[in-house]
């Protein structure tokens, strides 16, 4: 069994004038919103085996706190795909996961979020600041993953904690 939480940045500052768009910080409402998160998963001790981000500035710092909460003691690996990434990009990163990892989490951005999550299993909604959704795949390789064996298991809207 293979397990992926996916987490989108929380709540991040209107962008400003002359301001690249990947390095938007979050709010301070979107950092309370990620310890919340944050916590919240902790609280299910998933034992999160390798963390995953866009190394956007509100995604790393998303992961950063997602990191302190489990305590995640190793290295977040930065994807720079992840930051524009086509669903097809992010399964890709999914399946080349070295398979001594059961449970991975993945911090990201919208749409490619919500795409992800139509694709694998799905889902109706719109992929929420701040969610995480949690996906079981009925496999041992995550080079097997996709819709067939991928089971929805929760998503929670900062707004649920």
């Amino acid at each position: 069994m293979k397990k992926v939480f996916i987490a989108r940045h929380t709540t991040k500052d209107r962008e400003a004038l002359n301001e690249y768009d990947y390095d938007i910080e979050l709010t301070a409402d979107g950092i309370t919103k990620a310890e919340k998160m944050a916590k919240h998963l902790a609280s299910k001790n998933p034992n999160i085996g390798l963390i995953v981000a866009s190394p956007a500035v509100r995604t790393r710092h998303t992961a950063e706190i997602f990191a302190k909460e489990l305590a995640y003691n190793k290295t977040i690996m930065l994807n720079e795909v992840l930051y524009m990434a086509f669903v097809n990009e992010l399964i890709e990163t999914i399946t080349y996961t070295y398979d001594s990892i059961d449970t991975m989490l993945i911090v990201g951005h919208n749409p490619s979020l919500t795409a992800l999550a139509v694709t694998l299993v799905g889902f109706k909604e719109k992929f929420e600041e701040g969610a995480v959704m949690e996906i079981d795949f009925d496999c041992n390789s995550w080079i097997d993953i996709d819709k067939s064996n991928a089971k929805l298991v929760s998503y929670t809207k900062s707004s649920d904690v």
